[in-house]
């Protein structure tokens, strides 16, 4: 038997770490989603179910939430950035996402293989990033690239927004029921909309090649452009390092919970105003 507890033990367990999860905001969110953490999980699930041994209940939930936290990152938060980039770009006049079929919520679209595997592997990772042309977007070229840029981190937040805001909705219409299900959900949706808002916090980093250097190119001098698009290829590089070996931390906790703060905000606005 994998659960050796009851059903009410259970739920019990679920709702103590969804009021963790909104106690905890980002952070608890972020070490939900630290892939090296599930790796390890996973492994110690099968030598446990090799050796035929009881899993512990509160063990599993996390591990469960955080898998379906990670395909949501995959089949839904990287998607639905990159398709806003490619929305964006369209307006503004440029047909190249279009015609290179990039828009789509169709996440099979936008994965990139070695992109995926990396964040399966270390937690690090990106998706294919969508080809734009600036010089067919009618509000200028780095006007138009600025705006296309500023349309994924914003995707990540709307979509963070209708997470939060399912979960809470779901919370107080069945907060008093011993329905493990809804629990479960509403744990993933919380995971999920922290998540979008550290996506959305990560990609405004003003850092070549993420959205927010692509925003601050609108004020830079041409020289600095010419210098990043020089030396791209070893800027990544060592972007992926910092980011590995956790310089970014501080700024991305920061700025994400700016957002989820303001996010949070909203999503309780309507169960404030019916008491």
């Amino acid at each position: 038997m994998l659960l050796p507890c009851s059903k009410k033990l259970l739920v019990d367990l679920i709702q103590n770490f969804v009021y963790t999860l909104y106690k905890e905001q980002l952070l608890n969110a972020y070490a939900l989603f630290n892939v090296e953490r599930i790796n390890n999980m996973l492994l110690q699930f099968f030598r446990t179910l090799t050796s035929g041994a009881q899993l512990d209940s509160d063990y599993l939930l996390t591990l469960m939430v955080s898998l379906v936290a990670l395909a949501i990152v995959l089949l839904c938060c990287l998607p639905v950035h990159e398709f806003a980039h490619a929305w964006m770009a369209t307006k503004l006049g440029d047909q190249t996402p279009r015609l290179s079929g990039r828009l789509t919520l169709n996440p099979f679209v936008h994965l990139d293989l070695w992109g995926t595997v990396m964040i399966l592997l270390v937690g690090i990772g990106y998706a294919k990033p969508v080809q734009v042309n600036p010089r067919n977007m009618r509000v200028g070229s780095k006007k138009g690239l600025a705006l296309t840029a500023l349309a994924g981190p914003v995707s990540n937040i709307i979509l963070s927004f209708i997470l939060l805001l399912i979960s809470k909705i779901l919370l107080y219409s069945f907060g008093n029921s011993d329905a493990l299900l809804i629990f479960i959900i509403i744990a993933v949706f919380e995971v999920a909309a922290t998540v979008n808002v550290t996506l959305a916090a990560f990609n405004l980093l003003p850092l070549p090649p993420l959205d927010g250097f692509n925003i601050l190119q609108m004020f830079l001098p041409q020289e600095a452009l010419e210098f990043v698009s020089r030396y791209h290829t070893y800027i990544r590089y060592a972007l992926l390092a910092m980011v590995f070996f956790g310089w970014f931390t501080g700024p991305i906790t920061w700025l994400g919970n700016l957002f989820f703060s303001g996010i949070n905000w909203l999503a309780n606005l309507p169960f404030v105003l019916l008491g």
